[in-house]
Protein backbone atom coordinates (compact mmCIF):
# COMPACT_ATOMS: atom_id res chain seq x y z
CA UNK A 1 0.00 0.00 0.00
CA UNK A 2 1.39 3.36 -1.10
CA UNK A 3 2.52 6.26 1.78
CA UNK A 4 -0.33 8.39 0.56
CA UNK A 5 -2.97 5.60 1.44
CA UNK A 6 -1.76 4.80 5.04
CA UNK A 7 -3.54 6.36 8.23
CA UNK A 8 -1.72 9.75 9.17
CA UNK A 9 -0.55 8.37 12.57
CA UNK A 10 1.46 5.23 10.72
CA UNK A 11 2.47 7.12 7.90
CA UNK A 12 4.35 9.38 10.83
CA UNK A 13 5.77 6.25 12.83
CA UNK A 14 7.12 4.72 9.30
CA UNK A 15 8.84 8.04 8.72
CA UNK A 16 10.17 8.42 11.72
CA UNK A 17 11.58 4.86 11.30
CA UNK A 18 12.74 5.40 8.66
CA UNK A 19 14.76 8.71 9.60
CA UNK A 20 16.33 6.87 12.70
CA UNK A 21 17.46 3.87 10.22
CA UNK A 22 19.24 6.46 7.63
CA UNK A 23 20.60 8.53 10.48
CA UNK A 24 22.19 5.41 12.18
CA UNK A 25 23.80 2.32 11.41
CA UNK A 26 21.08 0.19 14.08
CA UNK A 27 20.81 0.45 17.32
CA UNK A 28 23.04 -1.61 18.85
CA UNK A 29 25.00 -0.23 22.41
CA UNK A 30 27.91 1.35 22.48
CA UNK A 31 30.85 0.30 23.99
CA UNK A 32 32.55 1.28 27.35
CA UNK A 33 33.60 5.33 26.93
CA UNK A 34 31.60 6.06 24.03
CA UNK A 35 27.68 7.72 23.43
CA UNK A 36 25.61 7.62 20.31
CA UNK A 37 24.26 11.04 20.01
CA UNK A 38 20.48 11.41 20.45
CA UNK A 39 18.26 14.35 19.39
CA UNK A 40 18.72 17.60 21.44
CA UNK A 41 22.26 16.77 22.01
CA UNK A 42 25.33 19.24 21.70
CA UNK A 43 28.99 18.85 22.17
CA UNK A 44 28.61 21.48 25.47
CA UNK A 45 25.86 18.69 26.67
CA UNK A 46 27.94 15.92 26.50
CA UNK A 47 31.26 16.70 27.40
CA UNK A 48 29.50 18.39 31.02
CA UNK A 49 27.45 14.83 31.55
CA UNK A 50 30.48 13.06 30.84
CA UNK A 51 32.77 15.55 33.36
CA UNK A 52 34.77 16.46 30.09
CA UNK A 53 36.01 19.26 28.48
CA UNK A 54 34.68 20.63 25.14
CA UNK A 55 38.03 20.55 23.51
CA UNK A 56 38.99 16.89 24.53
CA UNK A 57 35.68 15.58 22.80
CA UNK A 58 36.71 17.58 19.62
CA UNK A 59 40.05 16.19 19.69
CA UNK A 60 39.37 12.93 20.34
CA UNK A 61 36.67 12.64 18.17
CA UNK A 62 38.39 14.47 14.83
CA UNK A 63 35.19 16.81 15.19
CA UNK A 64 36.29 19.92 12.37
CA UNK A 65 32.74 21.43 13.31
CA UNK A 66 31.62 20.69 16.85
CA UNK A 67 27.80 22.13 16.05
CA UNK A 68 27.41 19.66 13.54
CA UNK A 69 27.14 16.20 15.00
CA UNK A 70 24.01 14.03 14.10
CA UNK A 71 21.87 11.36 15.59
CA UNK A 72 22.90 8.64 15.85
CA UNK A 73 26.66 9.34 15.59
CA UNK A 74 29.49 7.43 18.11
CA UNK A 75 31.49 10.08 19.80
CA UNK A 76 34.32 9.05 22.17
CA UNK A 77 33.64 10.18 25.54
CA UNK A 78 36.33 8.57 27.75
CA UNK A 79 40.07 9.00 26.75
CA UNK A 80 42.11 6.40 24.59
CA UNK A 81 44.76 5.20 26.49
CA UNK A 82 47.88 7.21 27.27
CA UNK A 83 46.03 10.61 26.73
CA UNK A 84 46.01 13.65 28.89
CA UNK A 85 43.02 15.15 29.57
CA UNK A 86 41.11 18.57 31.06
CA UNK A 87 38.05 17.15 32.66
CA UNK A 88 35.63 19.81 33.76
CA UNK A 89 35.30 19.79 37.69
CA UNK A 90 31.82 21.06 38.11
CA UNK A 91 28.93 22.10 36.46
CA UNK A 92 28.56 26.74 35.86
CA UNK A 93 27.80 27.95 38.76
CA UNK A 94 23.92 29.22 38.59
CA UNK A 95 23.27 32.20 36.49
CA UNK A 96 26.77 31.46 34.29
CA UNK A 97 26.22 31.39 30.90
CA UNK A 98 27.05 27.90 29.20
CA UNK A 99 29.96 28.89 26.95
CA UNK A 100 29.71 27.96 22.93
CA UNK A 101 30.94 24.82 21.92
CA UNK A 102 33.13 26.19 19.25
CA UNK A 103 34.51 28.77 22.15
CA UNK A 104 35.61 25.83 24.13
CA UNK A 105 37.11 24.01 21.28
CA UNK A 106 39.36 26.78 21.39
CA UNK A 107 41.09 26.10 17.59
CA UNK A 108 39.84 22.94 16.42
CA UNK A 109 41.96 23.18 13.52
CA UNK A 110 44.64 21.92 15.41
CA UNK A 111 42.66 18.69 16.17
CA UNK A 112 44.51 15.40 14.20
CA UNK A 113 42.88 15.13 10.65
CA UNK A 114 43.53 11.65 10.45
CA UNK A 115 40.13 9.67 9.25
CA UNK A 116 38.33 8.15 12.25
CA UNK A 117 36.80 5.46 10.38
CA UNK A 118 38.23 2.35 8.56
CA UNK A 119 38.04 2.47 4.75
CA UNK A 120 35.66 0.29 3.15
CA UNK A 121 35.78 -0.61 -0.97
CA UNK A 122 33.24 1.12 -2.77
CA UNK A 123 32.74 0.98 -7.19
CA UNK A 124 30.88 4.17 -8.52
CA UNK A 125 27.30 3.60 -8.15
CA UNK A 126 26.67 4.92 -11.51
CA UNK A 127 28.09 7.04 -14.63
CA UNK A 128 27.15 10.59 -15.05
CA UNK A 129 28.69 14.00 -13.90
CA UNK A 130 28.88 14.90 -10.25
CA UNK A 131 27.15 18.03 -10.28
CA UNK A 132 27.08 18.55 -6.24
CA UNK A 133 29.38 17.59 -3.55
CA UNK A 134 29.50 16.49 -0.13
CA UNK A 135 30.10 19.31 2.24
CA UNK A 136 28.52 17.54 5.73
CA UNK A 137 26.12 20.24 6.38
CA UNK A 138 23.81 21.09 3.46
CA UNK A 139 24.56 17.82 1.21
CA UNK A 140 24.93 14.47 3.26
CA UNK A 141 26.05 12.40 0.50
CA UNK A 142 26.98 13.45 -4.18
CA UNK A 143 24.46 13.97 -6.80
CA UNK A 144 24.88 12.44 -9.79
CA UNK A 145 23.74 13.03 -13.33
CA UNK A 146 22.45 11.34 -16.41
CA UNK A 147 19.60 9.91 -18.52
CA UNK A 148 16.60 8.14 -17.13
CA UNK A 149 16.49 4.75 -16.76
CA UNK A 150 20.83 5.01 -16.23
CA UNK A 151 21.96 1.45 -14.10
CA UNK A 152 22.77 1.84 -10.55
CA UNK A 153 24.65 -0.71 -9.11
CA UNK A 154 25.36 -1.43 -5.11
CA UNK A 155 28.39 0.41 -3.90
CA UNK A 156 29.65 -2.85 -2.21
CA UNK A 157 28.27 -5.92 -1.09
CA UNK A 158 25.62 -6.04 1.87
CA UNK A 159 21.75 -6.36 2.92
CA UNK A 160 19.12 -4.07 1.94
CA UNK A 161 17.65 -2.73 5.24
CA UNK A 162 14.91 -0.81 3.29
CA UNK A 163 13.61 -0.33 -0.17
CA UNK A 164 10.51 2.33 -0.82
CA UNK A 165 9.33 5.63 -0.95
CA UNK A 166 8.00 6.39 2.57
CA UNK A 167 10.85 9.18 3.34
CA UNK A 168 10.25 12.61 2.23
CA UNK A 169 12.84 14.04 -0.17
CA UNK A 170 14.64 10.82 -1.33
CA UNK A 171 11.93 9.53 -3.36
CA UNK A 172 12.17 5.63 -4.31
CA UNK A 173 14.82 4.89 -2.07
CA UNK A 174 17.74 1.88 -1.13
CA UNK A 175 19.33 1.43 2.24
CA UNK A 176 21.99 -0.72 1.93
CA UNK A 177 23.92 -2.02 5.47
CA UNK A 178 27.42 -3.29 4.85
CA UNK A 179 28.56 -4.67 7.86
CA UNK A 180 27.78 -3.15 11.50
CA UNK A 181 29.33 0.67 10.74
CA UNK A 182 28.83 1.36 7.10
CA UNK A 183 25.40 1.60 4.86
CA UNK A 184 24.74 3.71 1.72
CA UNK A 185 21.76 5.14 0.32
CA UNK A 186 20.58 5.62 -2.95
CA UNK A 187 17.78 8.21 -3.19
CA UNK A 188 15.51 9.27 -6.58
CA UNK A 189 15.65 6.09 -8.37
CA UNK A 190 12.64 5.44 -10.97
CA UNK A 191 12.74 1.54 -10.65
CA UNK A 192 14.13 -0.87 -8.17
CA UNK A 193 15.14 -4.34 -8.20
CA UNK A 194 15.70 -5.43 -4.61
CA UNK A 195 14.02 -6.11 -1.75
CA UNK A 196 14.35 -5.81 2.07
CA UNK A 197 16.36 -8.41 3.11
CA UNK A 198 18.04 -9.62 0.00
CA UNK A 199 21.67 -10.05 -0.14
CA UNK A 200 23.32 -7.94 -2.87
CA UNK A 201 26.89 -8.06 -4.34
CA UNK A 202 29.26 -4.86 -5.61
CA UNK A 203 28.26 -3.84 -8.65
CA UNK A 204 24.47 -5.80 -8.82
CA UNK A 205 21.98 -3.86 -10.85
CA UNK A 206 19.91 -2.68 -7.81
CA UNK A 207 17.55 0.14 -9.63
CA UNK A 208 17.59 2.56 -12.12
CA UNK A 209 18.00 6.34 -12.28
CA UNK A 210 15.10 8.78 -11.90
CA UNK A 211 13.59 11.91 -10.57
CA UNK A 212 10.85 10.47 -7.85
CA UNK A 213 10.86 12.93 -5.60
CA UNK A 214 12.64 15.65 -7.52
CA UNK A 215 13.21 18.14 -9.87
CA UNK A 216 15.80 16.54 -12.33
CA UNK A 217 16.85 13.40 -12.91
CA UNK A 218 19.63 11.80 -10.50
CA UNK A 219 21.10 9.84 -8.23
CA UNK A 220 21.49 11.03 -4.65
CA UNK A 221 24.36 8.42 -3.10
CA UNK A 222 25.31 8.93 0.84
CA UNK A 223 27.98 6.54 3.12
CA UNK A 224 27.58 6.54 6.45
CA UNK A 225 29.76 5.52 9.07
CA UNK A 226 28.15 4.88 12.45
CA UNK A 227 25.45 7.19 11.42
CA UNK A 228 27.65 9.79 10.42
CA UNK A 229 27.59 11.08 6.70
CA UNK A 230 31.24 10.81 5.50
CA UNK A 231 32.34 11.69 1.76
CA UNK A 232 31.72 8.64 -0.07
CA UNK A 233 34.45 10.10 -2.75
CA UNK A 234 37.05 9.27 0.08
CA UNK A 235 36.36 5.76 -0.77
CA UNK A 236 34.86 5.63 -4.46
CA UNK A 237 37.95 5.04 -6.84
CA UNK A 238 39.72 7.70 -8.84
CA UNK A 239 37.58 8.10 -12.74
Amino acid sequence: MRGSMLAPGIRRIACAALIALLSACGSAPVGPGYYRVERGDTVYKIARSNRQSVQNIVRWNNLSNPDAIEVGQVLRVEPPAGTTTARTSAAPRAGASAPRETADAADSSSAPSAAASPSISLVWPTSGQVVRNFDGRDSKGIDIVNAAGTPVVAAAPGTVVYAGSGLRGYGNLLIIKHNGDYLTAYAHNQALFVKEGQSVTQGQKIAEMGSTDNDRVMLHFELRYQGRSIDPTRELPAR
